[in-house]
């Protein structure tokens, strides 16, 4: 090689950066999996209430078509269980669902469904959960 070009001094500063792509993507990409890693945790907290606000409607309209007069009456336990079998992708332990009847199950009284689920956030170093919580009440129909 001609010792012009390697005493120039694009060539000198070429040899002594060596390693600064290295810390350079280090950085970037820390920054890059916590900004996407923050997004998918948001994701699946939007996806959870999403969950708990639909799961209670849906479960009041359940027990409104099922009341005392229907050919099978629906009971605190069937509309906690018709919850927990629709929960794809979250915990079925972390869901608690309080069903309440104004004065009875008879048509004409109202229901009451609230649904809770305990959102765990997928950070190692948290143990804190946040309560989601949904109400949802109608009159039953049948």
């Amino acid at each position: 090689m001609d010792t012009r070009k390697r005493n120039s001094p694009a060539f000198r500063l070429r040899g002594h950066s060596r390693g600064q792509s290295g810390v350079e993507f280090a950085g970037t990409a820390l920054l890059l999996f916590t900004a996407v890693f923050g997004i998918f945790c948001a994701s699946m907290l939007l996806y959870a209430y999403n969950f708990v606000s639909n799961s209670a409607r849906d479960a009041v309209r359940y027990a409104i078509v099922h009341g005392s007069h229907s050919l099978n009456p629906a009971t605190a336990d069937d509309i906690t269980a018709f919850v927990k079998n629709m929960a794809s992708g979250l915990q079925a332990n972390n869901i608690t669902v309080s069903t309440t009847w104004t004065p009875n199950n008879d048509p004409g009284s109202l229901v009451e469904v609230q649904v809770t689920y305990d959102f765990q956030p997928f950070f190692p170093f948290s143990s804190t959960a946040l309560p989601l919580t949904s109400t949802s009440e109608m009159v039953i129909s049948n």
